[in-house]
């Protein structure tokens, strides 16, 4: 990949944003960059593969899969580039994927090593503090979740279900879960929350399957 394209590719990741020409020019010759390309429908990492990388997605489109921890429910987003696959795997408690990640059409990635994240996180005071601004923006908003404004009406709290289980709030998505399984998970009897899906269905928010909601865009249910 000529050197300029590559500037352009890291460019779009927040990563490497605020970054001056010269230590562009320093990462992009001193740091080893892997190239990958999977075809649709290849996995690309699975849930509870360990992570050793941080993947940019540079080009094409893919299928995120996360499943509840019982395995009795699960949603299937679809991402475009670019996108890092989940870079707080990398560190902390648990240093595995906890998503399963396939091609849905041809996709492109170029890959770094731990150990390249962290001679890079020591030489770039950028680098460093963007990595640093990433996690905590993601901690503080997870902090605040439980102290969201409460939701009142059986629809909001159908949203809120489906939104806080997404990786990214935007865009399609298709949850697998039952009828009497989301009644469960919400407190609330089967046949009111199959009213207010049906109302939501009638919206023009989201469709109902056997088994299965499908979102065509996340952002219009909020």
């Amino acid at each position: 990949m000529a050197t300029l394209q590559l500037y352009d590719h890291l460019l779009q990741f927040p990563l490497f944003q605020g970054m001056s020409r010269d230590n562009l020019a320093r990462v992009v010759g001193h740091t080893k960059f892997d190239f990958l390309k999977f075809a649709a429908g290849q996995v690309i990492v699975r849930e509870d593969d360990p992570s050793v990388h941080l993947c940019f997605l540079l080009s094409g489109t893919i299928q995120v899969e996360t499943c509840s921890d019982d395995r009795s429910y699960s949603v299937v987003e679809q991402l475009s580039a670019p996108y890092t696959l989940q870079p707080e795997a990398i560190f902390g408690y648990n240093q595995r994927y906890t998503h399963t990640f396939t091609a849905q059409s041809e996709a492109s990635f170029i890959t770094i090593s731990k150990d390249e994240v962290l001679r890079l996180s020591e030489e770039f005071l950028v680098f460093r503090l963007n990595l640093l601004n990433m996690f905590a923006t993601q901690s503080q908003k997870l902090l605040r979740q439980p102290w969201r404004h409460r939701v009142e009406s059986l629809a909001e709290r159908i949203v809120r279900f489906l939104t806080l289980r997404c990786v990214y709030p935007a865009g399609a998505k298709t949850f697998y879960i039952l009828m009497t399984q989301l009644a469960d998970e919400l407190g609330d009897s089967r046949l009111d929350v199959s009213r207010a899906l049906n109302q939501l269905q009638r919206d023009g928010l989201l469709e109902l399957r056997r088994g299965r909601i499908i979102v065509p865009q996340m952002e219009l249910l909020y």
